[in-house]
């Protein structure tokens, strides 16, 4: 689901996993997480934090737009691959399985709140988050995506 290239103009910000995102997103939710004339890169540009991550027993980040980026202090080459269970303090590792296992039940939540960790160790917190399931047009689960605004 994902690649080490980082979106770009030369592989068009990923198109495919953009569409995963918003389709998914869709689905769940109901709603548009945006519109545009070049989604992929909107995304990648988007205002707000976005990322996924797959659905293996330890999950890892698969995506991380700029502004997620920005956020945990790391750039694509350090984010994507890392395990997402890293983002959280160890304390507050259970809450965020809590939450995982109850996106999974029920496909979406949109009011999340917590704190994450940056990787210089500053804490922010993120406050009515949308997390989702990522599905396949077969119904398969792929992982999770999560979007935010920083406060």
């Amino acid at each position: 689901m994902h690649s080490a290239t980082e979106p770009a103009e030369a592989n068009a910000y990923w198109p495919a996993h953009a569409k995963l995102l918003l389709d998914s997103y869709r689905q769940w939710t109901g709603r548009d997480l945006l519109i545009s004339d070049d989604p992929a890169r909107a995304l990648y540009h988007a205002p707000f934090a976005l990322l996924s991550h797959d659905s293996a027993a330890d999950t890892r980040f698969t995506y991380a737009n700029l502004a997620a980026q920005a956020a945990f202090e790391m750039p694509w080459s350090e984010i994507v691959g890392m395990p997402s269970r890293h983002s959280a303090e160890p304390l507050a590792q259970a809450a965020r399985e809590r939450l995982l296992q109850l996106v999974a039940t029920q496909g979406y939540i949109d009011d999340y709140s917590g704190v994450r960790i940056a990787r210089s160790g500053r804490r922010f917190t993120i406050q009515h988050a949308t997390v989702w399931n990522l599905v396949d047009t077969d119904g398969a689960m792929l992982g999770q995506a999560a979007c935010f605004r920083v406060e």
